[in-house]
């Protein structure tokens, strides 16, 4: 399974790929490597990376070396074709066929783009159009909308208004996750969430996810009509959480975040931003397979703007394809975040533009579901991007 794969691989260029082939170019001098695959491997033993490297000359490519006391993180060049060939032809060099199993099951990974999730109410289908995600923070400090819809009355007329909008999903939120917010109990948090989840349910529109971290709210949630759960910590807030997920069977959203929303912005620093990002997903959906949840209702979320810097973001953006070596749907939350606002001077009321910009690129960059405030208008981005890259309409149903 891809969440127990060692050496945290991850796809840094795949054939075809010129975006992500330039990179890689430039860091191995023999221009964009567009026929091959370019696959990042951390922590082998010297030897291990040593016999990798007199495998792969073999096969015109070869390994790129950074060792560190006894440590090798190695970056693997792999055919565009035959990656079992390739495989076969490590023949019993233990070591070496390891951790090019890794590699090539990553790269498997990557190509793939197409998913199917069990969901209450239907199937939902991933990899034809892109699913629009629309909020509904029923919360008095949320950072865009902070108060304007704490009345569950208002709350959910505005989940009404985003479904005839084109929501294909609403998350319902009962507690800020904003840099410095304070927590809320459980028993508060239900008392926001619960009643509009139960009427905008019982209308049967959209599927309706609750976006919380405790195990109680969720279980309640599901109770009333909830049928996707997004967790900001992934699993790290409640370990009675996967449980809760496993007995349900529902989609489960794992998100990226460094620190809790009270710390997360307090100097974020990485050593190796999106290797620390991917390694923190598949160590999460590893402890959520363990929990008892299938593999294929897991859904991961790179955290933008969760214990990150602009420079963060916005690299996060640009290379946002390699969270496919996950395996899994990439869900985006970018809407009227910081990050827009730091970019284009403006404040949370006029980063519609800005959001508009983040969602076409994470589209093109892989993202299957874009959770986002404005829905009207970026599910009209979102077709236009979708129409660009040639995607179906199918996504969801039966």
């Amino acid at each position: 399974m891809i969440a127990t794969l060692p050496y945290n691989p991850r796809v840094l260029a795949a054939p075809g790929d010129p975006a992500l082939a330039d990179a890689i170019g430039r860091l191995v001098g023999n221009g964009p490597p567009v026929g091959d695959w370019f696959v990042k491997l951390e922590g082998l033993a010297e030897a291990q990376a040593v016999a990798l490297n007199r495998q792969a000359i073999r096969h015109g490519g070869g390994v790129l070396i950074r060792s560190d006391k006894g440590a090798a993180d190695v970056i693997l060049r792999l055919p565009g074709e035959g990656l079992d060939a390739y495989l076969a032809d490590l023949g019993d060099e233990e070591a070496a066929l390891r951790a090019a199993h890794a590699a090539c099951s990553a790269a498997r990974a990557w190509l793939r783009t197409r998913f199917g999730l069990e969901c209450r109410g239907g199937p939902i289908r991933l990899g034809g159009r892109t699913l629009v995600m629309g909020v509904v923070n029923v919360t008095p400090d949320s950072f865009s909308d902070g108060g304007q819809f704490l009345d569950a009355t208002a709350a959910i007329a505005h989940g009404r208004q985003l479904v005839a909008e084109g929501a294909d999903i609403l998350d319902v939120g009962g507690e800020s996750t904003r840099p410095g917010a304070e927590a809320v109990d459980a028993e508060n948090e239900c008392q926001r969430v619960l009643p509009v989840i139960d009427a905008l349910a019982g209308e049967g529109g959209v599927p309706i996810s609750i976006d919380t971290s405790k195990a109680e709210v969720a279980r309640r949630a599901l109770d009333a009509g909830a049928a996707i759960l997004n967790d900001v910590t992934a699993l790290g807030g409640d370990p009675a959480m996967a449980a809760v997920a496993a007995e349900s069977g529902a989609p489960l959203i794992l998100m990226h975040m460094q620190g809790t929303p009270r710390t997360m912005q307090a100097e974020p620093h990485y050593d190796d931003l999106m290797g620390e990002i991917v390694a923190y997903l598949r160590a999460s959906m590893a402890r959520a397979v363990a929990g008892g949840v299938r593999e294929e209702q897991i859904i991961v979320d790179p955290g933008i703007g969760f214990g990150k810097t602009l420079d963060h973001n916005l690299e996060i953006l640009r290379r946002l394809g390699e969270l496919r070596s996950l395996g899994r749907p990439i869900l985006l939350g970018t809407s009227r975040k910081s990050a827009i606002g730091a970019v284009l001077r403006v404040p949370v009321g006029e980063r519609a533009f800005g959001t508009a910009a983040t969602v076409a690129l994470g589209i093109d960059r892989g993202a299957h579901i874009v959770r986002v405030h404005d829905v009207g208008a970026m599910c009209q981005v979102a077709r236009m991007t979708d129409a660009m890259l040639g995607r179906g309409e199918d996504a969801q149903g039966g």
